[in-house]
């Protein structure tokens, strides 16, 4: 870099801005050098200095300023600054190393640290760096991230609404996959805002195409959808814990019969599958089971808990809203190695990231869907034994892992908690992204080794993240006056704490919401009575229950429809061709691919 000298800027000499006057562990207070109170060299808060204490260059950041007189009425300049380290010199190769061995004296000599020592700070030369933005000090320094820290330790972004954190995380997760190109990226889109910033890079999920069959959720998760996150009732759970490992049995038998033309009659037994056994079942099994036991009881009190039970799984099969789970779940029999090649980009075809959008998800059941994706994610780890490392993104992490133990769905918190304990172990890494941190768990939030804290003006968020931070924490002084898109990183991602600016993006690639930029120049002229009507439709079309949960085909062999005590062996034959039928049937060509969002993908199995 020339300067308008025509000197090579990383060579200028420093000029000499002052002195040491006192020491107190790690702090230095400086006497600068000036006339009537003005120092020559321009300095202010946050400027890096050097100090030649011997042959040690100690390096230290500007914390205070402030001008007074001493006793004989002078007036002069003064500043203190925290040490952070030394610069060393290894066969003529600077390093720097965090730390002080040794210590200033009174009257060594303090300058600004130069721009070629503030490269050697940042290590932006060095291995397995990505550059995510400029230094503040130096916007021609850029500033650079440690991309395998960042992800095996877990890194947190933290600000509030308006400050540029999506911009920031964007730009993050494009040098993790420029850099890290086996990490496959899993992000939870709360406000479908990411879809424009990854285009060519990442496959999109949306409620219009996701497809999370209700049999890969376990008992927790299956019961919050029933109940809409309201507390479920005890005898009903009690009724699904029996059921469900029964109903997969037999979805297993009719599979083995169907493979074999031999149709084998259902026995009471759960064949070792457990209530959380990821394997699938039919809802029409389920429901027929319920039936079965309500039809064996007299007393009617006990009765009503069997006839609510089947009433709300009903209710919420019928429910257009809920497709993603119900619609074609058993289409292609089991499917779970494909959903979750599907899911985690296992065969990534340029495309190593996934875009979850939840926004358009039914309030009452994200919590849950969010947390059958964190646990498919870190057990997928555990049984691959991190063949593939993912890197499991949250948006809006404090929706999902309150600190508050009443609100929220206790098993969403225990798995993104599962995740940030144990799942670097596995090759799953955690990247949380909030607003509110001091509303984020705090056992969640102490395992982020790396955080990135952009504007915050609430008191306790700010008094979160001191206690969060353990070095360099005059810098939180800084937090309230950030700028948008400026930030300040602290922790094992970053060579040393830093304030810095992300990169900016294109105005083609920044985060938006889909319809965002949509307003008409000409609003009011469609703003009539015809666009407000099909406004309308859609929006109760959207909450229209169907008009029967079955097909008509599956009507016929419904067992509530026939509830003689001979209804199994009577309708067997035909609820057994329904069986088959559904098993047998494969996924309808490219359009149903299409529509399902499903490639077909080679199995985990066949990646060899």
């Amino acid at each position: 870099m020339v300067n308008g000298d025509g000197m090579d800027r990383d060579e200028v000499p420093a000029a000499q801005m002052g002195s040491v006057t006192s020491i107190e562990g790690s702090k230095v207070h400086l006497e600068l050098a000036g006339q009537n109170g003005r120092p020559h060299v321009r300095a202010t808060v946050g400027n890096f200095v050097r100090i030649e204490a011997g042959a040690a260059l100690l390096i230290g950041i500007i914390t205070t300023l402030s001008s007074g007189g001493d006793r004989s009425g002078q007036r002069g300049a003064y500043a203190s600054i925290d040490l952070l380290g030394e610069i060393l010199s290894d066969n003529g190769t600077k390093r720097f190393r965090r730390g002080v061995t040794c210590y200033p004296a009174i009257g060594d000599a303090v300058d600004l640290l130069p721009a070629g020592d503030l490269r050697i700070l940042y290590q932006v030369s060095s291995a397995n760096m990505a550059t995510v933005g400029a230094l503040y000090q130096d916007p021609d320094t850029p500033a650079c991230i440690k991309v395998e820290d960042l992800l095996t330790k877990h890194f947190a972004v933290l600000g509030t609404t308006g400050v540029g954190k999506s911009s920031g995380v964007a730009v993050i997760l494009d040098q993790v996959m420029r850099s890290q190109q086996a990490v496959r990226i899993f992000l939870l889109d709360v406000h479908n805002e990411y879809a424009a910033c990854f285009e060519e890079h990442a496959s999109v999920i949306s409620p219009r195409n996701l497809k999370l069959p209700f049999w890969l959720f376990n008992l927790e998760e299956i019961a919050d959808v029933i109940y809409g996150g309201r507390s479920p009732i005890d005898e009903e759970i009690e009724i699904l814990a029996e059921v469900i490992p029964l109903a997969k049995s037999k979805y297993a038998q009719y599979k083995e019969a169907s493979d074999r033309q031999i149709v084998k009659r259902t026995i009471g037994k759960s064949s070792g599958y457990t209530v959380d056994t990821p394997v699938p079942y039919m809802l029409q099994d389920l429901i027929a089971l319920i039936d079965e036991r309500m039809g064996r009881l007299e007393n009617r009190v006990g009765r009503m808990h069997y006839h609510r039970l089947i009433t709300r799984i009903e209710a919420i099969r019928n429910d257009p809203r809920y497709g993603f789970m119900f619609e074609n779940a058993n289409v292609g029999g089991d499917m779970m190695g494909e959903i979750l090649a599907h899911l985690f980009r296992l065969d990534p075809d340029g495309r190593p990231m996934t875009i979850m959008q939840l926004a358009g998800l039914p309030m009452e059941v994200v919590d849950a869907v969010v947390c059958v994706l964190c646990r498919l994610a870190f057990e997928f780890g555990i049984w691959s034994e991190g063949a593939i490392p993912l890197l499991f993104v949250c948006e809006e992490a404090h929706r999902y892992a309150s600190a508050d133990r009443s609100v929220g769905f206790t098993p969403t918190r225990r798995a993104l908690s599962r995740i940030a304990r144990e799942g670097r172990k596995h090759g799953v890494y955690l990247g949380l992204v909030t607003q509110r941190p001091a509303e984020l768990d705090p056992t969640i939030m102490s395992q982020c080794s790396t955080l990135f804290a952009m504007r915050m003006t609430n008191d306790r968020d700010q008094a979160f993240l001191a206690a969060a931070v353990s070095d360099a924490v005059n810098l939180l002084t800084f937090v309230p006056s950030l700028g948008t898109g400026e930030v300040i990183a602290f922790g094992e991602g970053v060579p040393m704490p830093v304030r810095m600016k992300f990169a900016a993006l294109p105005p083609e690639r920044q985060p938006r919401n889909d319809m965002s930029g949509r307003a008409s120049d000409h609003g009011d002229a469609i703003a009539g009575a015809a666009f407000v009507g099909a406004v309308v439709e859609r929006w109760r079309g959207a909450t229209m229950s169907k008009a029967s949960g079955l097909d008509s085909a599956d009507q016929s062999a419904s067992p509530r429809l026939a509830r003689e005590p001979s209804a199994e062996g009577s309708n067997g034959a035909a609820l057994d061709q329904v069986h088959r039928r559904l098993l047998r049937r494969p996924l309808e060509g490219a359009d149903a691919a299409a529509e399902s969002g499903l490639r077909a993908p080679k199995t985990l199995w066949q990646q060899g």
